[in-house]
């Protein structure tokens, strides 16, 4: 069965898509089967692998019931990573859910389904606490929580730990946080080594090591629907996500 790890932060322009989309291409690169669920209906990591959705299914197919998770998944052309690509109408399932019973769980059951035809399941969550993050927070074994170096770091952080309190008592009692990325460092900047600093003393041992810095490339790389890997493999961005890709296994795989 897949470890399933929700890569969430509601504060935005944090890299968590970056890093769900880099990191996920990344494992995949290492010979680890992966998928990548866009549950953000802007739909920036499927656009990031070079996805279109205009016909046939996509996640908000599965999460209304129209289709299984197995349909709508697609392979990329990036090794052994597949994607369950969003589309805007997601954005319609919040208020959808709202009527289901057990609506925290529809994702869960959904990627079920489909565990164990992969060794990583990541989902791009919104950058927001609304029902489509509490099913991802349902579905999923573990949190990745994405921290840019930069002022306020840590605003928003402590309502999303108090979420996950909450996930934890009413709907997934083994919900783990997998740990903390550090993201867009600029190494010039005093600020941002206090951050770093910071994060690491209010998080403890669950700071990962690998620090993604800030790089004009991973910027750049959505834009041409591929992944760090692809589209600069020599950067510091893609040698961070390599790491990170590489830390994570090991955390995971002894």
């Amino acid at each position: 069965m897949a470890k399933i790890i929700a890569v969430a932060n509601q504060k935005g322009g944090v890299g968590k898509t970056t890093t769900a989309v880099n990191l996920a291409s990344a494992i995949a690169d290492k010979g680890r089967r992966v998928l990548l669920v866009d549950l953000d209906p802007q739909g920036n990591a499927t656009s990031g692998l070079g996805v279109t959705v205009k016909n046939g299914y996509n996640l908000y197919s599965v999460m209304s019931g129209e289709c299984s998770a197995k349909e709508a998944i697609r392979r990329t052309r990036f090794g052994a990573l597949s994607v369950l690509p969003s589309s805007v109408d997601l954005s319609g399932s919040e208020i959808e859910l709202v009527m289901q019973e057990h609506r925290e769980e529809v994702l869960k059951h959904a990627l079920n389904s489909v565990s164990g035809e992969y060794d990583y399941i990541f989902i791009d969550s919104p950058p927001s606490l609304g029902l489509l993050t509490i099913n991802a927070l349902t579905a999923a074994n573990s949190v990745l929580i994405p921290i840019q170096c930069e002022y306020y770091a840590l605003d928003g952080v402590g309502q999303l730990m108090n979420t996950l309190t909450l996930v934890r008592k009413r709907l997934n009692p083994a919900l783990d946080v997998e740990g903390v990325v550090l993201t867009m460092l600029d190494g010039r900047t005093n600020l941002g080594l206090q951050v770093v600093s910071e994060v690491k003393k209010h998080f403890k041992g669950k700071v990962f090591s690998t620090v993604v810095p800030r790089n004009v490339r991973l910027s750049e790389a959505p834009s041409h629907g591929v992944p760090i890997q692809v589209y600069d493999a020599n950067c510091t961005g893609a040698a961070a996500y390599s790491r990170l890709g590489d830390e994570l296994i090991k955390r995971n795989e002894g």
